[in-house]
């Protein structure tokens, strides 16, 4: 399939990297533990012996459960990705390649997959990895008594309701064919690498055996997590939660064993990351290194290479509330006072790509390049046109975003638009947004190659963020795209999609950026990128002695 146009080609960057270099280089690097300090291994937290990694992390782990994330955080799933093992490995262009599955077929006109267990996978106690183990940790997770988090990761599945608990007296779509094979059904025909852009991030295979004597209802507070046993990467050694983390290399990984003896994961401020190290405090941070356009001299400064990512790793949006917000014309008048450009430049630089769609980018389904939006004088005339009585919204972002919420701000103000900024943190921010509390909100968003990703999940009962009116055009578009096999006719059904958004304008996108990626002066093999999806190749990673 010939790939449509992409977007706005990128601008020039801003040039801040000097003051941030005082900045940075004033800051501390000590590491700021956030969680309990209790020890919550069975053994003292152990000093790392041999060649160690010392791994920076800015926000905490919530649980090492990986069923079990209270905030759903990233930061959690880039932990799971070494203790527990995934189907497959998934990079940020949508490639899928093989981990715990060494190969996938879709079977059953597109309502089944047939995976290829690696038949050298086991868990950290020597015990095979089977299928029957894959299917019993989804009969173990789909079970209504059991009150993970991570259900409706399932709910794709034939004999789960929407919340992908299993439905009594039905049969749950998992199948072991033999100790090697791995059946997936579904209510919906499903692409097997859709499936796992989608999903492997939130599916991973538990020692069952090991929790067999275990009440479903209890799994979770288990005391199993306080020292868990997984088939990944790395294994546990200690924990002082919500600060330190020290893992093992799993030297029979089935992948390769990692070239390290332990990786030590410390969690410390946002800003002390690229001065840790640059001071040799750390060999390498979480998340492909990532470092803003302001530090990347810095860091070239101090003698680290700096890569750009060739797909983008954030999605910018500004959320509004169609409630409060209710006339079209005053929403097709906000992303017209909008100047986009200004906006992507102040924030990315050089890395940034203005969108009129949160589809990605140079994939079959992104829009042809978007023409400029930008139009003051436009925006006025349908604020008039609106009946806006001067009414003063809020617009809520987090303090890393304040400037471009004010730059937002002025914009819309410009045009008659009164605006008042909050600053809050991100939970509060969402949390606001899906309450009403707040009339708009600045956010980004780590995409994936897929043409829902975004909004598959804001136009539901249980989560219509933008509290939109009447869900049932946007819920028969979405199932309408879901249900379709055939890549022609897909693309079809997202245009018609993308130009409903287009009219109603629920969010305005503003733009897609890609990652700076500091690379590691003493680890080599890391792939810098693919962190993006929440999965690192640690066993490729090698320290020198």
């Amino acid at each position: 399939m010939e790939k449509k146009r992409s977007v706005f080609g990128r601008l020039a960057a801003l040039t801040l990297a000097a003051v941030l270099l005082c900045s940075l280089v004033l800051s501390g690097c000590g590491s700021q533990p956030t969680g309990d300090e209790t020890q919550t291994s069975d053994q003292p937290q152990q000093t790392a012996e041999g060649v160690n990694v010392n791994y920076g992390l800015s926000n905490p782990w919530d649980s090492l459960m990986p069923y079990y994330s209270v905030s759903g955080s990233n930061y959690s799933r880039i932990i799971y990705d070494k203790i527990y093992d995934r189907l497959a490995y998934v990079q940020p262009d949508g490639t899928c390649l093989p981990r715990a599955a060494e190969k996938w077929e879709s079977t059953e006109d597109g309502h089944a997959i047939v995976f290829t267990l690696n038949q050298k996978a086991a868990f950290h106690d020597g015990t095979p990895v089977t299928a029957q183990h894959w299917v019993e940790t989804f009969q173990l997770i789909t079970d209504p008594a059991c009150e993970i988090l991570g259900k409706t990761a399932l709910s794709c599945l034939t004999g789960t309701d929407d919340t992908g608990a299993a439905v009594a007296g039905e049969t749950l779509g998992v199948e072991a064919v033999d100790d090697y094979t791995l059946k997936l059904s579904f209510k919906q025909p499903t692409i097997p690498e859709e499936f796992l852009v989608d999903k492997n991030r939130d599916i991973y295979v538990l020692p069952t055996y090991l929790l067999k004597d275990i009440p479903a209802d209890q799994v979770v507070e288990s005391d199993f997590w306080r020292k868990p046993i997984g088939s990944g990467p790395c294994q546990f050694v200690s924990e002082v939660s919500g600060s330190n983390l020290v893992l093992e290399a799993n030297k029979d990984y089935q992948l390769g064993a990692p070239g390290f003896d332990t990786l030590t994961i410390t969690v410390m401020d946002k800003s002390n990351l690229l001065t840790a190290l640059i001071s040799g405090d750390l060999d390498y941070y979480a998340f492909g290194g990532n470092v803003s356009e302001e530090n990347k001299a810095v860091a070239e400064q101090a003698g680290f290479t700096v890569e750009e990512g060739t797909t983008p790793t954030n999605f910018y949006e500004l959320m509004l509330n169609c409630a409060t917000i209710d006339s079209v014309d005053l929403r097709q008048a906000i992303n017209k006072a909008l100047d986009k450009e200004l906006l992507c430049q102040q924030s990315a630089g050089t890395r940034g790509t203005v969108t009129g769609s949160s589809i990605l980018p140079d994939t079959p389904y992104s829009s042809p390049a978007v023409t400029g939006t930008y139009d003051p004088a436009g925006a006025e005339a349908l604020v008039a046109k609106s009946g806006y009585d001067g009414k003063t919204f809020s617009l809520a972002c987090t303090s890393q975003r304040a400037s471009l919420a004010a730059l937002v701000q002025q914009d819309l103000e410009a045009v008659g638009i009164k605006v008042e900024i909050e600053t809050v943190d991100s939970a509060t921010m969402f949390a606001g947004m899906s309450d009403g509390t707040y009339d708009m909100g600045l956010a980004s968003h780590t995409p994936t190659t897929l043409p829902l990703w975004f909004t598959a999940s804001r136009f539901t009962e249980e989560n219509n963020i933008f509290h939109v009116p009447d869900l049932a055009p946007y819920t028969e578009m979405l199932s309408a795209v879901n249900e379709e096999t055939d890549e022609t006719n897909r693309i079809a059904l997202v245009d018609e999609f993308e130009a409903y958004l287009t009219e109603e304008m629920p969010f305005i996108p503003l733009w897609f950026s890609n990652a700076l990626h500091v690379h590691s002066k003493t680890v080599t093999g890391i792939d810098y990128a693919a962190s993006s999806s929440c999965n690192e190749n640690v066993w490729e990673w090698v320290k020198a002695q």
